[in-house]
Parts: C-alpha cells; structure tokens; sequence
C-alpha cells in the first residue's frame, strides 16, 4: 500500500489596518485688527515767481513752477478738484493805471507732469488755446476717479495782457491754487 500524503495549505496571514481618526487638535482663534494710516489732502505751489517785463500793451508769460495735489486720505472714492483764481495785480498806491484787473491775468494748466496711483487725473486747461480768465475760481485739475493714494503735479502757465494805459512798475498780485 502506497502511504498517501495528505494535502497541506498554505494560508497567508493577512494584516488589515484600519485608520481611526486621530484625536481633533486643540485650536485657538486670535482676532487680528490693524489700521490703515490716512492722512490729508493738500496742494503746494510755488511761494512766489518773477515772470520777466513787458511794455503796455504788450502780453507776458510765463510759467509758475510745479503745483501739486497729494491725496493721502486712503479713501474709496478718491476724487478732488483743484482750483485756482487770482487777485488784481497793484503797482504804486494802486491808482486806476497802477491795477491790472484779473480778468486779464490768464491760466492755462497743460499737462499732468507727474502722477501717482490709480484713476483718471484731467488737466483744467490742456493746451494754450484752453486758456481762461482767473477772474473768477476755476478747475486747474481734477482726479474724477480711482482709489487710495494719489498725487498729481502739473507747470501751469500765466498769461497777463497788460493794458496800453499801464503805468511802469513793479506789479504784485496773488494766484491761489486750492483743492478740495
């Protein structure tokens, strides 16, 4: 008799790993606040300028030097307008030859010669053929849109037409820039 061997199997053990959550981690919350700094708008020219001669009846020009509008408010809306008028211009004790009215004393801003942030900046009076009478206040510059910070500087020339009954001399007046 043939012995028989009998069958012999192999199992493999198998290792199963569940996962289990690991444990929630302890938090905090911190709230953090900061602010944004603001400051002011304002406007800065020349403190005063020479425009050279002229006979009377003869037109004089010249540049004032660079105006500049700083806007530091930080605002949403950033948005200004700056305006400009003159005073009358006065020789001697200001007899009617020794006044230039400021209807003949005009301006003309030309072109943004500098600009800072974001938006549309619009010069009051883009060339020479804009040019106005500073009788009255009017718009140099404006910024009509845009956020936060912003600047803008411009040249903006100065035209006198001086009248043929002018009387020779040294002639004072005053040009304000202002913005709001």
């Amino acid at each position: 008799m043939k012995k028989m061997l009998a069958p012999t199997f192999c199992l493999a053990a198998a290792t199963l790993l569940i996962a289990t959550p690991a444990a929630a981690q302890p938090s905090a919350d911190t709230i953090v606040t900061f602010t944004v700094a603001t400051a002011n708008l304002t406007i800065e020219a020349p403190a005063a300028v020479n425009l050279g001669s002229a006979f009377p009846g003869q037109r004089l020009s010249g540049q004032l030097g660079t105006v500049t509008v700083r806007d530091q408010r930080a605002a949403a809306n950033a948005t200004w307008t700056a305006s400009v008028v003159s005073s009358e211009f006065r020789t001697g004790d200001g007899d009617p030859g020794q006044i230039i009215q400021p209807q003949l004393v005009e301006y003309w801003s030309g072109p943004a010669t500098s600009t800072t942030g974001t938006g549309t900046f619009v010069p009051g009076q883009p060339t020479e053929a804009d040019r106005v009478s500073l009788s009255v206040p009017r718009t140099a510059f404006s910024k009509t849109s845009g956020s936060g910070n912003n600047s803008a500087s411009w040249n903006p020339t100065l035209v006198i037409n001086i009248p043929s009954d002018a009387v020779g001399g040294l002639y004072t007046g005053t040009v304000t820039h202002s913005v709001s």
